[in-house]
């Protein structure tokens, strides 16, 4: 018994606790993003119902900026240097304003599961950046995915509502998803200036600033939308695009980047899920195959580690 009590209370059981809680936290954060980014399209389409796709965009992240602004105030990020601004800018714009916009405006024409697929195929939209903007090598191995991801990602636009009721407004969503891919590519080459926390702040700020042309017509729509939508929408806005941002880095932090963002091929049949039980939407036998080819595309664009440019799954969001 003495021999069990010096175990149980020894530095090695304690150490190995620790070890243990933290990477159920880990793991505790992981799903939570999941799950954030998962409602993300159903939320979308719920504020959909009551918002003008550019309204939405704007409240959302108005929402966001404030709960950001708050961190930010509390833990006193470092103010940006005047000569990083258009930098800070352009990831705004092209991670917040066109990315959401694009994102709104598709998903009036395609369903929520379908949205979460598309984006999804933010890597292959990166590899493409990478050679035709960067000037950087990409193998045949990644000329095939990209190939293969961009077959997959037609056959759920195609498929999602059927080829005679082809919406166009679907093709919106891979502009969402190549505006992510840029924000991603520039994101990760200029990462060094600032730590996560003070980039992500910055980057979601500018983004919003882009987005109040849309304020005309804003608090009117606030007041005349049911209460379940403005709900919708303030998940929305505190959920997948602050707090899931939050956890997203803490997760980072704690786990190997390519580890973790192969979790977030998750994220899809999370959304299907979701979108099933709160808007009774389940995807057609096209969008499940669809699916099947864009997530394996990137999954094995991931899988295979090559120099000197590697593509990690986007933490994305919507």
């Amino acid at each position: 018994m003495a021999a069990v009590n010096e175990i149980l209370q020894g530095p090695g059981f304690a150490e190995n606790a620790g070890v243990r809680w933290q990477r159920l936290k880990v793991v505790l954060a992981t799903f939570f993003v999941i799950a954030c980014w998962g409602f993300s399209p159903t939320g979308i389409r719920i504020g959909l119902q009551a918002y003008e796709p550019g309204h939405l965009a704007l409240l959302r992240f108005l929402i966001a900026s404030a709960f950001m602004l708050i961190i930010a105030s509390s833990l006193r990020i470092s103010l940006p240097r005047p000569k990083d601004l258009p930098l800070l800018a352009v990831l705004g714009f092209f991670a917040v304003s066109l990315h959401h916009i694009a994102l709104n405006f598709g998903q009036a024409g395609v369903t929520a599961g379908a949205s979460s697929v598309l984006v999804q195929s933010t890597p292959l939209f990166t590899a493409l950046l990478a050679h035709f903007v960067f000037k950087e090598r990409v193998s045949a191995w990644r000329w095939g995915c990209v190939a293969l991801g961009l077959v997959g990602a037609a056959i759920v636009v195609t498929g999602d509502r059927g080829i005679g009721h082809l919406d166009a407004r679907g093709l919106l969503i891979l502009v969402a998803a190549f505006s992510w891919s840029v924000y991603f590519s520039l994101q990760k080459r200029h990462s060094h200036r600032y730590d996560g926390l003070t980039m992500v702040c910055y980057t979601v700020w500018a983004g919003t600033v882009f987005l109040l042309v849309y304020l005309p017509g804003l608090i009117g729509e606030i007041f005349n939308a049911p209460l379940r939508v403005n709900v919708a929408v303030g998940v929305l806005g505190l959920f997948p695009s602050a707090l899931a941002y939050l956890a997203w880095a803490y997760v980072l932090k704690h786990m190997d980047v390519s580890r973790a963002s192969m979790s977030l091929y998750l994220t899809p049949p999370m959304a299907i899920a979701i979108a099933s039980v709160m808007l009774g939407e389940l995807p057609s036998q096209q969008v499940i195959v669809g699916s099947i080819v864009v997530l394996a595309s990137v999954l094995a664009m991931n899988l295979r580690r090559e120099r000197p440019v590697v593509y990690p799954v986007v933490q994305k969001h919507s």
